[in-house]
């Protein structure tokens, strides 16, 4: 395909969306620099290594123990060059917080630092996810008015103004994009915050806000209306995923950021696990100064043995993987990271639903009633409250018409359960939504909603839940019912 064919195409197309195509060639541009930096860097510190290595063997060789002198490499002149008062990021499992910090472990702790967290990391990459995104902007402003949809005469900031007060709509993505790509970007600000020393549940509140004010109600609006399932999927699976990325990177280090043995799999594996992290190290490379605090420092734990008898010593070593100008990177292997964790609060509290329904319409639709698939995703907080989206969808018979007719109703719910320690828990649940016709979204209609249940704990991952639930619409005058059964999954360990 030629240049003149691509500018066709591109001409014609109205589906690309131009913040993905903005951030693809921010990508293309980093990542090739950022890899190359870290295997140029590496090679050259081990063939430094390896020249300096006979020279300094010949010489201690030479030396007796009375000949060899100690000279001090840290003195008052030069410390403040040398001398970091914490790594550029830690762990919270091996922090030590308030012997009472977990009485109220719901507690938000993003915007302080009480705990040993490193808000001066948070901030500054806080900082440059705005720049990036201001970048990104930049690049759309530029594109042609084909490719980036936006009316120029009406400008970029009307063009915001006018997508902001029209949402939050169902939106029609695809399921990749709504189920995949939300999520990873959730995850990459879920990491801002947890590789800073915060804990996960400060981590998707952090996410939360960035999906939300940054994203959702700010970049992304400059492109399209915000999305009902994005505000609650991007920081909700961000958190989910950006747990694993986070463990994985940790993984990839111990092991001298190599995949396979190859520095190129490890950098570029690193990259997609945490590209802010790694943008912000390209852009410290360019520059040859920490511009942007980042990096990776962390503490593990290894069982040393010693003598005869079995005897063991436990060895606590600080690791830190600081990112030089040039890209170099040096981080102690086969050591073990401490899982220890005695936050109540993780990924277990996730919870995600499939089900069956069935619903009774108000004789005012003109609509028979049916069976309906419904989907749900929340936070099951404790044993005696949760919250989530639920949405259910059906084609329903038009009286009218005879036709079949697209059925959907999305709401945010709240369930208080009684009898807290068995696991029969009866509930009861309210919320608002929207039911939608024909997927026309001036068809939709508000709609309140209360109900009640009965929610059985299998294990501590899955359970069953059965509930009604009464709808009532005031501006269409409706009242409709639907009774469900749904299987219930809490990622991770579960229900504590």
């Amino acid at each position: 395909m030629t240049i003149l064919d691509l500018n066709k195409y591109l001409t014609k197309s109205n589906n690309i969306n131009p913040i993905v195509l903005a951030v693809l060639l921010v990508i293309s541009v980093i990542l090739p620099s950022q890899s190359f930096a870290q295997d140029f860097a590496q090679d050259f510190t081990q063939d430094k290594k390896h020249q300096e290595a006979k020279p300094a063997i010949a010489k201690a060789q030479s030396q007796t123990d009375s000949d060899i002198e100690f000279t001090a490499e840290i003195s008052v002149e030069n410390l403040d060059e040398i001398y970091r008062e914490m790594a550029s990021n830690t762990l919270w499992e091996n922090s030590t917080p308030a012997a009472d910090f977990y009485d109220s472990p719901f507690q938000l702790s993003i915007f302080s630092d009480a705990n040993g967290e490193d808000s001066d990391r948070l901030w500054s990459q806080t900082n440059s996810i705005f720049t990036y995104g201001f970048g990104v902007i930049g690049i759309i402003a530029l594109l042609p008015e084909e490719i980036s949809n936006w009316d120029k005469e009406e400008g970029i900031i009307g063009k915001w103004s006018d997508n902001v007060k029209a949402g939050p709509v169902w939106d029609r993505d695809t399921g990749m994009l709504n189920l995949i790509g939300h999520p990873y970007f959730g995850g990459v600000y879920y990491q801002v915050a947890r590789k800073s020393g915060y804990r996960q549940w400060d981590a998707f509140l952090y996410s939360a806000i960035m999906s939300t004010f940054y994203w959702e109600y700010g970049i992304e609006a400059f492109a399209e209306t915000p999305s009902i399932q994005d505000l609650v999927i991007t920081p909700v699976l961000g958190w989910a995923y950006g747990e694993w990325a986070f463990n994985t990177e940790m993984d990839i280090r111990e092991q001298g950021g190599t995949v396979l043995g190859s520095s190129m799999l490890g950098s570029t594996a690193l990259f997609f696990l945490d590209p802010v992290d790694s943008m912000s190290v390209g852009i410290n490379n360019i520059f040859g100064k920490e511009i942007i605090r980042a990096g990776t420092g962390f503490v593990s734990f290894n069982e040393i043995p010693y003598g005869y008898t079995g005897q063991t010593d436990r060895q606590i070593n600080f690791n830190i993987s600081l990112q030089f100008g040039d890209g170099g990177s040096y981080t102690p292997s086969t050591m073990k990271r401490s899982s220890y964790n005695n936050d109540p609060i993780d990924t277990g509290i996730i919870g995600v639903s499939y089900g069956v329904g069935n619903v009774v319409l108000d004789d005012l639709w003109d609509i028979a009633g049916g069976t309906t698939t419904e989907y749900s995703l929340g936070l099951y907080f404790t044993r005696q409250f949760s919250s989530r989206v639920t949405y259910s969808k059906a084609k329903l018979t038009n009286n009218l018409s005879a036709a079949e007719d697209n059925y959907e109703n999305y709401s945010v719910d709240s369930q208080f359960y009684f009898n807290t320690d068995s696991d029969f828990r009866p509930y009861l649940t309210a919320g608002f939504g929207e039911t939608l016709w024909r997927r026309d979204i001036d068809s939709k209609r508000f709609q309140v909603n209360a109900g009640a249940g009965l929610h059985y704990k299998l294990n501590n991952n899955f359970a069953l839940q059965l509930d009604w639930r009464f709808y009532h619409s005031t501006n269409a005058n409706t009242s409709d019912h639907n009774t469900s059964l749904r299987l219930v999954y809490l990622l991770g360990n579960g229900e504590r």
